[in-house]
């Protein structure tokens, strides 16, 4: 298949603390950068997305006395998984991947910038109700389809695909650009809850240069 000018190539969060050595760490999550800048290289839309978090960020471990990474806690607005400290502004971490090559990006969208309330989607913040302002800029682009990659395959992939295929855009998952970290089998999960609200799967070589 051929990318169309209504399609959007969305790279999800390839920084630097989620690839092999960072503070969050996706298993084999440098290997998407390859197929990924095939792609940017001639996809017609290019959005990028960074977590991009305050220092203290609510969903940081270390900002809750006496619990540890990956624990659960009851914040307002849901059950939050809590994580090392990562992607904090400014820091050499939050960069982008160094061999990441995306210069036609029109949008770079930093997420999860409030300092009480997470963000795994690029649509939405962990509070299902404040907006990124996505949908509102690929509408006006055109957009109606989008091709979806980079980490992780059962969070912010997951939740990005969700919002994505509620706001009525068709979305394609490029298998081997997305890593994720699977926990008890949760990339299985994320695959299949995907699949049943209509995200199709490819590899990147079914997409022509």
């Amino acid at each position: 298949m051929r990318l169309l000018e209504s399609d959007a190539l969305v790279v999800v969060d390839v920084q630097n603390d989620f690839l092999p050595g960072g503070a969050l760490a996706v298993p084999d999550g440098d290997a998407v950068i390859a197929p990924i800048n095939r792609l940017a290289s001639h996809a017609p839309n290019v959005v990028v997305t960074q977590d991009w978090h305050p220092s203290a960020h609510a969903s940081f471990a270390s900002r809750h006395s006496g619990r540890m990474p990956f624990e659960t806690l009851a914040l307002p607005y849901g059950e939050q998984v809590l994580w090392p400290d990562h992607c904090v502004q400014g820091s050499s971490g939050a960069e982008l991947a160094p061999g990441l090559e995306v210069p036609r990006a029109g949008l770079i969208l930093r997420k999860g910038t409030h300092p009480e309330v997470d963000s795994y989607s690029a649509f939405l913040e962990a509070d299902r109700t404040t907006r990124t302002g996505l949908a509102g800029y690929l509408r006006e682009c055109g957009v109606t389809r989008l091709v979806l990659t980079g980490l992780a395959t059962d969070f912010c992939i997951l939740w990005t695909a969700l919002d994505a295929r509620a706001e009525g855009f068709a979305v394609l998952l490029v298998e081997d650009a997305v890593r994720g970290i699977d926990v008890d089998g949760s990339v299985g999960r994320a695959l299949e809850t995907m699949a049943k609200v209509g995200v199709q799967r490819l590899q990147s070589q079914d997409i022509e240069a």
